[in-house]
């Protein structure tokens, strides 16, 4: 197989770029009358867009239904949904909001098909696959991180002694229609901006250093850290209502959901599948706080087992990008990249485990059961744990 052989999956359309959201009527009555809209508990029922949007079906015959999702969802919340609206006959299904809101969107468009609990199509609990059939999905986020907008799989999680992360996933649900408007993310507060930034800026390099990654999938998330660059700095610490750089990280996410769900992704995401299943901690935080320790410890791994390594060399394209740097010295670029990923995690403040009630008591249980997925080198049990230690 040469590098040349791959498959790619995206959506069928995406509307990007200030003022889109503006689309979102017409494309709502070209499904049907009847409507789902999935939302955030909050943010966006506060939002003047919110108004305009009931304002553009009162004379019209659509039907719209309404939920407010409130955090990261759970199987028995999808569950409970879909019993509400089961019967009405449901057209279309509109997500506007982070990362939960329209992973909740993408779950109840499938399980709308369905009787069953969605615990029996998740992957690593329930016992039948999910054969892929929906009903048509829109979704509108209005943070820029997961990139859920452009994913095939919704995570639901439960949290607990016996917590869990896991996915509902088929290609089919990659949404429909993605509407990408970076004016929605402009009164994102600062410490949900960079969290949700970190995320992004995460998934577009495990992505980009992943063993499965392609030419299509490293050529789009190096052009998506191009784009973003510095923009994650300037919208949390310079000025939040840069359009700008707003803009950019937008871009920068919704790329980054094309990526990782074509290349996969690696130890910082095989850590958060454990430690958010365990504490309530916002999915964002732990990428955020964790992927400047991961990338240095893969990079001193690589340098110690294979310094002629194809990912080391990629490690370095990431550092000189990201760091504008003119020298050609494979190790110093490397290096560059940790030093800035540090210097991020930093300067937006992404907050330590230990904040949210992880103790060094949890390390081994937390290592034991953690994937490193797509990583680009096998990291050690000890290594896991220094990572850990460096973070609580």
């Amino acid at each position: 197989m040469t590098p040349f052989d791959f498959k790619f999956a995206s959506n069928p359309v995406v509307y990007f770029g200030a003022g889109k959201f503006k689309v979102l009527p017409r494309l709502i009555n070209g499904f049907g009358p009847h409507v789902l809209l999935v939302t955030g508990a909050d943010s966006f029922k506060k939002n003047n867009r919110f108004q305009w949007l009931l304002k553009a079906f009162k004379n019209s015959p659509t039907q719209v239904y309404f939920f407010f999702v409130q955090s990261e969802p759970s199987p028995e919340l999808i569950d409970e949904i879909v019993r509400t609206y089961h019967d009405k006959q449901i057209h279309v299904v509109v997500a506007i909001g982070g990362g939960s809101v329209l992973d909740t969107g993408k779950a109840v468009s499938a399980m709308l098909t369905r009787k069953e609990p969605v615990s029996t199509y998740l992957e690593g609990v329930g016992t039948k696959p999910y054969a892929g059939k929906k009903i048509s999905f829109i979704a509108v986020p209005t943070t820029a991180g997961t990139g859920s907008e452009a994913t095939q799989n919704a995570v639901l999680t439960c949290v607990g002694e016996n917590g869990f992360k896991k996915s509902l996933r088929h290609e089919t649900l990659v949404p429909d229609i993605a509407v990408v408007d970076p004016e929605l993310t402009l009164s994102c507060p600062p410490d949900i901006t960079a969290a949700c930034g970190m995320d992004a800026v995460t998934q577009l390099i495990e992505s980009y250093v992943s063993v499965n990654a392609s030419p299509m999938t490293d050529s789009l998330a190096l052009g998506g850290l191009s784009v973003l660059g510095d923009a994650l700095l300037r919208s949390v610490v310079t000025d939040p209502t840069d359009l700008d750089a707003r803009t950019r990280m937008c871009y920068g996410s919704y790329v980054s959901g094309l990526t990782l769900a074509n290349a996969g992704l690696g130890a910082v995401h095989g850590f958060a599948a454990v430690i958010g299943g365990h504490f309530s901690i916002p999915h964002g935080v732990i990428c955020g706080t964790l992927v400047a320790q991961v990338t240095q410890k893969n990079i001193k791994t690589l340098i110690r087992k294979d310094p002629k390594s194809k990912f080391l060399v990629k490690y370095a394209t990431l550092g000189k990008v990201l760091g504008k740097s003119n020298s050609t010295d494979t190790l110093e670029n490397a290096g560059l990249l940790s030093d800035l990923l540090m210097e991020w995690t930093k300067s937006i403040k992404i907050p330590l485990l230990g904040h949210f009630g992880v103790t060094g008591k949890d390390v081994d249980k937390i290592v034991s059961a953690t994937a490193q997925k797509s990583n680009p080198v096998t990291l050690t049990p000890r290594d896991l744990k220094d990572i850990l230690n460096t973070r609580i």
